[in-house]
């Protein structure tokens, strides 16, 4: 950012929304299989949780919370996580994404698609996350261009 206008007031607030976003995130990834949600809103929840501690906090303690050198390699273990249980299912003899497909003994189908659902949707939450961050990232940095 070029301009940091610290306000404990404005760090305050931001501290004390930040831990219910992330929740609520999380809530979103893990109950969007269940209920409407999923994967890419919760990373988006997760991410914005994120990014109002770095406008609030400014660019120097930003860096605390989520390390620059963190949301890349996070966006591609979301994306490995993602195409790994879809070829994990290939391999076995199923379709891609084919949740029955996995692994997992002891299992009925219907509790392995919830799983499988489940694992997608954390992956897909990690790399929305880490991608909406880093876009910041580089725009705050004065990086992307027209």
């Amino acid at each position: 950012m070029k301009r940091s206008f610290e306000s404990p007031i404005t760090l305050l607030g931001a501290r004390a929304l930040a831990p219910f976003i992330m929740m609520f995130g999380l809530y979103v990834i893990f109950h969007g299989h269940y209920s409407p949600g999923g994967g890419f809103q919760g990373g988006a929840l997760l991410a914005a949780s994120v990014l109002l501690m770095r406008v609030a906090s400014g660019s120097k303690t930003s860096s605390l919370i989520l390390s620059n050198a963190v949301t890349t390699p996070m966006g591609v273990v979301g994306v490995l996580i993602y195409f790994g249980t879809g070829l994990l299912a290939m391999l076995l003899g199923s379709n891609f994404l084919d949740y029955e497909g996995l692994p997992i003994p002891g299992m009925p189908p219907y509790y392995l698609r919830y799983t499988g659902i489940l694992i997608i949707e954390v992956g897909v939450g990690l790399a929305v996350m880490a991608a909406l961050v880093l876009i910041y990232d580089k725009m705050a940095d004065g990086e992307v261009t027209e």
